[in-house]
């Protein structure tokens, strides 16, 4: 019985980690804008957050150069110096240089709407715990502060 018990809770859990944690993953939320408005509203923010914007890669331009048609797709890169810093300067966290800066996608699906996602930031904090754990969790929370303007609620 012990046995069925310990296969079936593997089971579950393997189904769990399957299908439930690839969704848990990202954050996805409706802007309340335009894909233009909601781009234009996202600069602002990263600026007024002291916040810095090292790349924006247009996707739709990049892939329309190669021959490939999709509707519009901005992924920002955004940085806080001081938080790459304490990744950067600390051995024991440099591997996290492998997710920085943040990111944040701001794109149109076919129903017209514009959505904006992110990586899951505290979730990801939690798998990770200690010095990682903190910076990934200010890093979060510093970029749901810069989405506030638009993010539908």
């Amino acid at each position: 019985m012990f046995l069925a018990g310990l296969f079936s809770g593997i089971v579950i859990f393997g189904l769990l980690i399957l299908f439930v944690f690839p969704k848990l993953m990202f954050i996805v939320s409706e802007s309340k804008y335009d894909m233009d408005k909601t781009a234009e509203l996202i600069t602002e923010s990263v600026n007024e957050h002291n916040w810095s914007l090292p790349h924006q890669y247009d996707l739709q331009q990049i892939l329309a150069g190669k021959g490939f048609e999709v509707k519009p797709v901005k992924v920002y890169s955004v940085c806080k110096p001081n938080i790459a810093f304490r990744v950067l300067g600390e051995s024991s966290i440099q591997h996290l240089s492998a997710i920085m800066p943040c990111r944040i996608s701001i794109y149109e699906k076919a129903n017209g709407k514009t959505y904006i996602s992110r990586m899951n930031a505290s979730l990801i904090a939690r798998l990770l715990g200690g010095k990682a754990a903190s910076v990934m969790v200010e890093a979060g929370q510093g970029s749901e502060e810069i989405l506030k303007a638009v993010v539908k609620l």
